[in-house]
């Protein structure tokens, strides 16, 4: 999978992709991560990509003609599955995206930044757009950093456990089970007896027993 970030800051997105699991995923192989400075892209000699939005207001808009070179150039170069545009009037992101972008050979995330981009990107280079939540960031780079983690670890030889994935939160639209680990009593605090048992059957039980009781307490809307 190649996964290519189009951004205002490319220092910013630098040391996600340098440690623990994005690094080993990188490292061998399994997915490359290519980071363009929009500002190359610019063909004002004080490397502008951003004006002032018509009809006034507020805030700077992202200009076009930048935008669209680099797209542009990286479509000349391979084929995309997606062009996606992080921004906070997007589709939220959720578990179901990310299973689906896993899937995908070529991606370009295009972070947002000031007031926005010039509705006409939106219109004519945006396949998806996609947000991180109700709120507003500076800027796409970190919604694209937490999308690109989501969707590497999905990636098959990522995870040294590939089971892993399948029962993290939101797979199957339940929030996961308590876990627990060494010691079994820690302070008087018992890990249950079920999963000291090595009944494998009831342990399974008590588990989706457990996410469907954490689901309906802390998320029931995700039983909807």
């Amino acid at each position: 999978m190649r996964i290519d970030i189009i951004t205002v800051v490319p220092d910013l997105l630098r040391s996600p992709f340098e440690a623990s699991i994005l690094q080993r995923a990188i490292d061998k192989k399994l997915v490359s991560v290519h980071l363009h400075n929009l500002r190359e892209y610019s063909s004002n000699a004080y490397k502008q990509i951003d004006d002032y939005q018509y009809g006034g207001g507020a805030g700077m808009v992202m200009m076009i003609e930048p935008i669209d070179k680099c797209i542009t150039k990286l479509k000349s170069e391979r084929e995309y599955d997606e062009i996606i545009y992080m921004t906070p009037d997007g589709a939220t992101f959720n578990q179901k995206t990310a299973n689906e972008l896993s899937t995908k050979k070529n991606i370009i995330l295009l972070c947002g930044h000031y007031k926005g981009v010039d509705q006409r990107v939106r219109d004519h280079f945006i396949t998806r757009e996609i947000s991180v939540g109700d709120f507003v960031l500076s800027g796409g780079e970190l919604g694209a950093a937490i999308v690109a983690d989501a969707v590497i670890r999905l990636i098959p030889g990522v995870l040294g456990n590939e089971t892993s994935a399948l029962t993290d939160s939101f797979q199957d639209d339940l929030l996961a089970p308590p876990v627990y680990t060494r010691p079994a009593e820690y302070k008087g605090w018992k890990v249950p007896e079920i999963l000291t048992s090595g009944n494998t059957p009831k342990i399974e039980q008590w588990r989706e027993d457990q996410a469907l009781q954490r689901t309906q307490k802390l998320r029931p809307d995700l039983l909807e």
